[in-house]
């Protein structure tokens, strides 16, 4: 018993070195840690204050960034306006002729040996005088014997110098023909299509029908006969 009050009365004379559990203290709010160290609050006065953008902020300013970048959307108008339909523009059929074009239009048509890369119904084709043309595909209202003038164009050049159209070249500045010769069909073909754990079989006959054209001609216009064209049709 005696050892027991002789430890007690030890463990009172000696100072606590150990401190309580943190959820025992008491919470010190910013300011007084401020207050107990002015260094620190020196050095937190001057630290410039970060601010992060708002949403709104960075829509506004992904917006401008679109506007720098791609310019003023309002300001740039389509070269082409929609055609009815869903088809393509037509070629320039009026309007002035540029320095460019009158000065290097007879360079272009005193070369022999021109070519031109048209378009059929959206499909490109190179072609030269006397090529003959088979399309995948059979062209509707057309009967063998006809000449046909294929106006959409997207270059129209020879060995040295080539005309290209924005989209297709202007119609007036040169003449392409070509002549429907027939037209010709694949043998048919048979397909027999069978399901798997199915005993029926189906067959699916395909015989498909292709347009033969000949390119008669291919001719690069005068620009006096061009603009005095222009000036009539601007007359009348």
């Amino acid at each position: 018993m005696s050892r027991a009050l002789l430890r007690s009365a030890l463990e009172l004379r000696t100072p606590i070195t150990r401190l309580p559990p943190p959820f025992l203290l008491p919470m010190r709010t910013a300011a007084a840690a401020v207050a107990a160290s002015p260094a620190q609050a020196r050095f937190f006065n001057q630290t410039t204050q970060i601010t992060e953008p708002s949403p709104i902020d960075h829509h506004v300013a992904s917006s401008k960034l679109d506007l720098d970048r791609f310019g003023n959307p309002k300001s740039k108008q389509p070269t082409h306006t929609a055609q009815p339909n869903g088809s393509t523009p037509r070629p320039s059929t009026s309007g002035p002729l540029t320095e460019s074009v009158r000065t290097l239009l007879p360079l272009l048509a005193a070369q022999p040996g021109h070519y031109v890369t048209i378009h059929i119904h959206g499909r490109p084709y190179l072609v030269t005088e006397g090529d003959s043309v088979r399309l995948p595909f059979k062209m509707p209202g057309v009967a063998p014997g006809d000449v046909l003038r294929l106006n959409r164009a997207v270059a129209v050049g020879s060995r040295d110098y080539t005309l290209k159209g924005a989209p297709y070249v202007d119609e007036r500045l040169f003449a392409c023909r070509a002549v429907v010769l027939g037209t010709e069909a694949e043998p048919m073909r048979i397909m027999i299509k069978k399901k798997p754990r199915i005993r029926r079989a189906r067959q699916v006959k395909s015989k498909l029908r292709f347009t033969m054209l000949r390119i008669s001609e291919i001719k690069i216009s005068d620009v006096d006969e061009v603009e005095r064209a222009g000036e009539a049709g601007a007359g009348n």
